[in-house]
Order: structure tokens, then sequence, then C-alpha cells
């Protein structure tokens, strides 16, 4: 009998190994964000075509007070265009703020790169984060303009 129940078991797992079934990390989907109304949006006008070498300029916006640290982030336009987003600051004194972080700002980056602007959503749970994100990437892009 033990032997019968080991040969299901060895069929089981062959099986299984056969189909392709593995063990991954499971693909963490974007939280579902509200968007807010800001006063004072600035888009950066976009060129579809430009012939000639890229024109590229970084900006840093204003330190910002997230509550628990401030947030700092630079953008760099190239061709008329958000290009990219760091964050040079950013509240990291507390482990909780570090992980809360560490969730938030890659979707504050991703988004504000998506939009052109600085209208992003607010993330729940980085509402401090995300709105000195906000004022700081608003700051950087008036520069720009």
């Amino acid at each position: 009998m033990k032997k019968i129940y080991l040969g299901i078991a060895i069929l089981f797992i062959y099986g299984l190994y056969s189909v392709g079934i593995r063990h991954e990390r499971p693909i963490i989907a974007a939280p579902k964000l509200k968007g807010i109304a800001s006063t004072s949006q600035a888009t950066i006008k976009s060129k579809t075509l430009q012939v000639g070498p890229v024109s590229r300029h970084t900006y840093v916006g204003a330190s910002e007070n997230a509550y628990y640290g401030n947030v700092q982030v630079s953008v760099t336009i190239a061709n008329h265009r958000i290009s990219s987003v760091k964050f040079l600051s950013y509240p990291n004194t507390h482990s909780t703020s570090v992980f809360i972080n560490q969730q938030a700002m890659p979707y504050l980056q991703q988004e504000a790169i998506q939009a052109q602007s600085s209208h992003v959503s607010i993330i729940s749970g980085a509402t401090f984060t995300s709105e000195a994100f906000i004022q700081s990437l608003q700051s950087a892009l008036n520069k720009a303009q």
C-alpha cells in the first residue's frame, strides 16, 4: 500500500514538473488610485520628431514637507517631454516610512512620466509622500518652463 502512495506522489510531482508549474514570486498589481484636482498643473509640450541631438535638461524641485521628512525630486526633460523623475530625498528615518515609500515611489515616478505633468494620483497609505512629490515635481516643472 505504501508503494502505491509513493508511486502516485512521484507521478504527481513528475506531472507538475513536466507541464511547467514552478514556484515564482507573484506579480503585484498596481493599486487602484484616485485622482486629485490641482490648481496649478504644468504640462510639457511634446514634439513627435526632432532631427539632431537630443535636448536634455534636469531641474530640481523644492524640498517639500511630507510630515515624517522631506521629499525632493528632480525631473529630466528630453525633447520637451518628461523622460525621468528621480527622488533626491524622501522620508527614511522610520522603518515604516521606508517600507511605504519603497512601494509608492515607483508608482509616482511612472505616473508622472505617463501623465507628462504633476497631475498624478495620491497613493493611499502614502498620502504625505504623494502630496509632497506633487509639489516638488510642480516646482521643478515650473523651472523648466
